[in-house]
């Protein structure tokens, strides 16, 4: 079982993640690559809440291909472009992650591979 933790002496976190994980010796690693908001026919919505839904299925989809589940999460990287779609992106991760708390950063950026892209 992973530990996942807040040390005492800093600011506990500002949303559900965790400061720190500890992934117990011997469980295996799967590096999931970014995931866009793209349809399976490879298709990306306008809706910057319909990609971040998307975006996190498409990561439970990856997982699910070896065998994994959500609790398997270990870390979190979100890029977002603008402040704006923030609000559909922690929906989007709340509806996907529940209550697992992986270690989690989250980038707002002037932009992503193209254009149509609002968070990966």
């Amino acid at each position: 079982m992973m530990k996942r933790f807040n040390p005492a002496g800093i600011a506990p976190p500002l949303s559900n993640y965790s400061h720190g994980v500890v992934v117990p010796e011997g469980w295996r690693e799967l590096h999931v690559s970014g995931q866009i908001g793209a349809e399976p026919d490879g298709t990306v919505p306008d809706d910057p809440a319909r990609q971040a839904e998307l975006c996190f299925a498409n990561v439970m989809a990856v997982l699910a291909a070896e065998g994994m589940t959500v609790e398997n999460l270990v870390s979190v990287t979100t890029y977002v472009v603008g402040e704006e779609n923030l609000p559909a992106v922690r929906a989007a991760r709340i509806a996907a992650l529940g209550d697992v708390a992986p270690a989690s950063t989250l980038v707002f950026v002037v932009a992503l591979a193209t254009p149509v892209l609002k968070v990966e």
